[in-house]
């Protein structure tokens, strides 16, 4: 099985209705949803968590009052102002150093698990589909994702491909999103911010040493930095699959809770199709 991340530098590149029209368009496979912080696949080629199931991804600490002789060591102790005055835990503030529970006196303080998530997985008319969405104010965001496509795998994998929308950015979240992919592509839109943040993408993809692409998004907004981009993506030997017009079709699509596929709008879907067409060649021939 051949497994895609698609990524971009910033949120509203439109990467996750490329993979949603990916997702209607190519058989054999199974996809996710890896962006936890923000998801919204789902939105367009699935339910909202079927099967969920509690994450618990982080341990914070807790005070037993009944134990707790209101010392103060602990308060004095936290470097994250977690307790309060009457020596109750913030469970947002806490970070679960377990600095307190070290100099509690007399045993009071624990490390409990916290949930920070929910995952999900379920069978869609398009595939199984995983997902996830995280706790208001959780982290561990990037031990989320790989719940995630652990999850994917829990049942036997017969697809061929699998198609996984990754989150914005570079951080944690995505490298969680593309470790031990075959390819990665970039989603990235003709701005001057657009091609910084794309640079910084290729480079995280070139440390992990994951062939990378790029799809030009409303690519004749500015067809000026859209020449710059494709002349970066030579310099750095990333070939550009596709290259997307803007057509306010695709927005009323959306809106319509429907994918430019789904529409009929052919300005988007035939580019699409080239880009599939063309990564699918490049990862066959690897």
């Amino acid at each position: 099985m051949k497994q895609i991340a698609f990524i971009s530098g910033k949120g509203g590149t439109g990467k996750s209705t490329l993979v949603a029209s990916l997702v209607q368009l190519v058989e054999n496979k199974r996809f996710a949803d890896c962006d936890v912080d923000a998801p919204n696949l789902h939105l367009l080629v699935a339910q909202e968590h079927q099967n969920p199931e509690n994450y618990y991804g982080s341990k914070k600490a807790l005070i037993d009052q009944s134990k707790c002789v209101h010392c103060d060591m602990c308060r004095q102790t936290c470097r994250f102002d977690a307790i309060s005055e009457d020596h109750v835990v913030d469970p947002l503030s806490c970070e679960g150093c377990a600095a307190c529970t070290v100099m509690c006196p007399t045993d009071a303080i624990s490390l409990v698990d916290t949930i920070t998530g929910v995952t999900d997985l379920q069978s869609t008319d398009y595939g199984i589909f995983a997902s996830a969405s995280l706790e208001t104010g959780a982290d561990g965001s990037g031990k989320l994702v790989t719940q995630v496509r652990k999850r994917l795998f829990d049942r036997d994998a017969e697809e061929e491909w699998t198609l996984i929308d990754g989150s914005p950015g570079i951080g944690c979240v995505v490298i969680a999103s593309i470790t031990g992919t075959d390819a990665v592509v970039a989603v990235c839109e003709p701005t001057k911010s657009g091609r910084h943040d794309l640079k910084r993408v290729l480079d995280v993809a070139n440390h992990f040493k994951i062939p990378a692409y790029v799809c030009i998004n409303k690519y004749d907004l500015d067809e000026m930095i859209t020449m710059s981009i494709e002349q970066l993506c030579r310099a750095q030997d990333v070939p550009v699959l596709a290259k997307i017009p803007f057509d306010p079709e695709i927005m009323q699509a959306l809106q319509n809770n429907m994918t430019p596929i789904q529409a009929g709008v052919l300005t988007y879907q035939q580019p699409v199709e080239q880009l599939w067409n063309k990564l699918k060649k490049e990862i066959e021939q690897k």
